[in-house]
């Protein structure tokens, strides 16, 4: 048995609906990683669906509401909680009536999207993937969660193939992203919260 089969052995026996969060710094293949999982839960019995974090980004303005070179602002202000909140876990709770909106943002236009709305199985796991899900605001949400664990040498050159930034990590251009996860790293300790450390590099 593989690792997948492995976790989606241990995400199956949660009741239903199951939270759980695939977290990790940008470029250490929560996408993919998250996908894969997903595939290994149905495999396992359960249905499964994945919420991309990406689509509860928060407008271009709120973003870089402390300057666009801030550390922090990547950090506190990338993504609209509030909404990611309302949308998906709020329905998805104990009193919940499972209605989720899984877009609900489209950061290629900066615009609103009116995502629809799916009544999700009462036996149900949903996945959600993406950054800072260990955040104080969040971590009590799961019912279980991993974090991909990819030192920023290696995450930076992955973002360099897919988005043509600098595969240093330490590049000025790069400080904004890199400080703003390491912020994360320092304060909310993600390696310690999560239910299970993977080494994803």
């Amino acid at each position: 048995m593989d690792r997948l089969d492995r976790y989606a052995k241990s995400i199956a026996v949660l009741s239903g609906p199951g939270l759980v969060a695939v977290d990790g710094v940008d470029g250490s293949g929560k996408t993919t990683f998250a996908l894969k999982l997903a595939a290994a839960v149905e495999r396992a019995g359960r249905r499964c669906f994945v919420v991309h974090e990406d689509d509860f980004l928060a407008p271009r303005a709120a973003r870089y509401s402390l300057g666009r070179d801030s550390p922090e602002g990547f950090f506190r202000d990338t993504y609209d909680l509030d909404s990611l909140v309302r949308n998906v876990l709020d329905p998805l709770g104990p009193d919940g009536d499972r209605r989720v909106r899984r877009r609900i943002f489209d950061h290629r236009r900066d615009a609103p999207v009116d995502g629809p709305v799916e009544e999700m199985p009462t036996d149900c796991v949903v996945i959600v993937e993406g950054m800072f899900l260990h955040r104080d605001q969040l971590v009590d949400r799961w019912d279980w969660s991993i974090f991909l664990d990819v030192p920023f040498a290696e995450t930076a050159r992955r973002m360099a193939e897919r988005d043509g930034t600098s595969p240093d990590p330490d590049d000025p251009s790069m400080r904004r992203y890199v400080e703003g996860q390491r912020m994360y790293l320092e304060t909310c300790m993600p390696r310690e919260r999560a239910s299970v450390l993977v080494d994803n590099t």
